[in-house]
């Protein structure tokens, strides 16, 4: 069904805001049905200049031209703003025709235009970490298109299914941002699924009519992050460090085994989350840093510890922060020097720490998975398990426990023949 508008656009003098050289603003008001928005021309004129029946400068007046021809100008940006917003199928109005014409409903039409907007308006909602991310996204894009297309951009409605497997295919061969740091299969389908944030978010604007990723599908590969064992964090613990740095990042990495603290939720620590909880005993009262849901623990023994070791540390300067935590590359770097020491075959990271809490200190130990799902802050239990991994000890413990129970199940039954045998009817 075609709908119709009554569409005008005149010229007007905004006599309320008469200049100091006695000049007054042109005005610009756009209408749609008879309702109506103003914009300035950012141009002035005597009024005695002002033709009011043609809404125009006077032609036989100083820079007359110059001032009618940026007016019509102005009148054939404000109708290629209308027919835009007409095509694009939008509702029209005049605050709509308005805000098309100021550039602030400008239509993104190619892929620098969605990755600029995507920076501007979309980055500053994301944790500091996760920018900075997108941010090498951004060039891998931007460098493949150039190799692909010969171009420093393209057309956004050129992104399809095609461009998303050849761009796959770029990012398996072509050279890291990083030297020496290729890009793994993860890797590459990280930068895919924040591509398609973006594609998504052009989708919903209406800057493109299909989803490019409808046919296809990101294929993460299984990674299964090491963790300490038992034995493996009591050494930890045991190993005399005379370099108070290392000291201090293996501390806070034990602290963050007995927690299920992230790196982040370790450096945010303030004093005032430490708090009586329901059994009057001290817990940690958290939210998540990534999806701000609610982590509640108990306190153990072993965190506390730590807590008391740096107990001068919180003050006034710091926020109260209750531990002094390094950059997370730094404490990285660190902790490849402790596994060494430890004599540890293990890519030590401080996300392993969190991994350490689930699966020894929580799952090995008998807390119910549900526990530990709500401990750790998860939403969904589905990714408490790929943290704690039901492990061969794990099964050997509760298999063992099933074969005493089969035998005291067995030796009552024997039991129970032996003492009413007397009673059987031959």
């Amino acid at each position: 069904m075609t709908i119709t508008h009554t569409f005008n656009v005149h010229f007007w003098l905004k006599k309320t805001a008469i200049r100091k050289d006695r000049t007054i603003p042109i005005y610009a008001r756009i209408w749609i049905n008879s309702l109506y928005a103003d914009i300035s021309t950012k141009e002035a004129v005597l009024e005695q200049h002002w033709c009011t029946k043609a809404t125009r400068v006077k032609k036989r007046k100083e820079k007359a031209k110059f001032l009618n021809d940026n007016l019509d100008l102005i009148v054939s940006q404000i109708k290629k703003a209308y027919k835009e917003l007409k095509n694009e199928e939008r509702p029209i109005t005049a605050q709509a025709i308005k805000a098309r014409y100021l550039g602030k409903d400008r239509a993104v039409t190619t892929v620098k235009e969605l990755l600029k907007y995507h920076k501007e308006h979309e980055l500053k909602k994301l944790a500091p970490g996760t920018r900075g991310n997108y941010g090498a996204t951004e060039k891998y894009v931007e460098r493949f298109i150039k190799k692909q297309y010969k171009s420093k951009d393209i057309p956004l409605v050129q992104v399809g299914y095609t461009f998303i497997v050849n761009f796959e295919d770029y990012l398996r061969t072509c050279p890291p941002l990083r030297e020496g740091q290729p890009l793994n299969n993860n890797g590459i389908m990280k930068h895919l699924e924040r591509l398609q944030k973006m594609t998504t978010l052009a989708l919903k604007h209406g800057w493109i009519k299909t989803n490019p990723f409808a046919l296809y599908q990101l294929k993460y590969e299984e990674f299964d992050c090491p963790f300490l064992e038992q034995f493996e964090l009591d050494s930890m613990v045991m190993l005399t460090i005379s370099n108070k740095s290392m000291c201090l990042v293996r501390d806070i990495f034990v602290f963050s085994c007995y927690t299920g603290l992230c790196y982040i939720e370790v450096k945010n620590l303030k004093k005032k989350d430490i708090v009586n909880g329901i059994d009057g005993e001290e817990w940690i009262m958290v939210r998540r840093q990534k999806s701000k849901t609610p982590v509640k623990l108990p306190l153990l023994d072993e965190a506390k510890e730590i807590l008391e070791k740096y107990a001068d540390y919180p003050s006034a300067e710091n926020n109260y922060s209750l531990l002094q935590v390094f950059s997370d590359q730094k404490i990285n770097k660190y902790l490849k020097e402790i596994a060494k020491l430890c004599n540890f075959d293990k890519n030590l990271t401080f996300h392993v720490a969190r991994h350490t809490f689930a699966t020894t200190i929580a799952l090995l130990n008998d807390v119910p998975i549900e526990t530990v799902s709500k401990m750790l802050g998860h939403t969904k239990l589905s990714t408490t398990q790929k943290y704690a991994r039901v492990v061969e000890k794990k099964i050997s413990k509760d298999m063992m426990q099933l074969k005493s129970k089969l035998k005291s199940s067995k030796k009552n039954l024997e039991y129970t023949e032996t003492k009413y045998d007397h009673l059987r009817i031959v």
